[in-house]
């Protein structure tokens, strides 16, 4: 995690938890020397063939993964990020695997804003994630 990052928790805001994990920071304050921003990363493997079809945990894995891919490719890794944006196509269904979102995210505590959505520009995705990370 970057020395220039505070993670706040203001006590006047509600900490949303699901399972006793409070899932994101309400704001993360940073002095960045440099910034990263992560289009949106969808189940594809490196071939572009979705990942999962139908399954939003194996969707949800596969997308954090290629999110880790891209970040260490700026030199950032997971504990980086600072703003995480998550659109997917069924919510109650999404909020059903909040442990692999925790299994990625646990030492990040990124801002995050999570939507509903009809369809992702790929049908067969359920789920897709663009990202900030800010590095010393």
């Amino acid at each position: 995690m970057p020395d220039n990052r505070i993670n706040i928790q203001p006590a006047g805001l509600h900490q949303r938890r699901v399972d006793g994990l409070v899932l994101y920071s309400h704001v993360v304050v940073v002095e960045p020397r440099k910034l990263v921003f992560i289009s949106g990363q969808l189940a594809r493997d490196v071939d572009g063939h979705v990942v999962g079809v139908g399954d939003m945990r194996a969707q949800l894995r596969k997308t954090l993964e290629n999110l880790k891919i891209a970040l260490h490719a700026a030199g950032a890794d997971l504990t980086c990020l600072v703003r995480t944006n998550t659109y997917v196509t069924d919510i109650d269904e999404y909020f059903k695997h909040v442990d692999v979102r925790m299994e990625f995210y646990n030492h990040a505590m990124p801002t995050s804003t999570t939507v509903e959505i009809r369809r992702l520009a790929q049908p067969e995705c359920m789920i897709e994630i663009d990202a900030i990370a800010a590095l010393n």
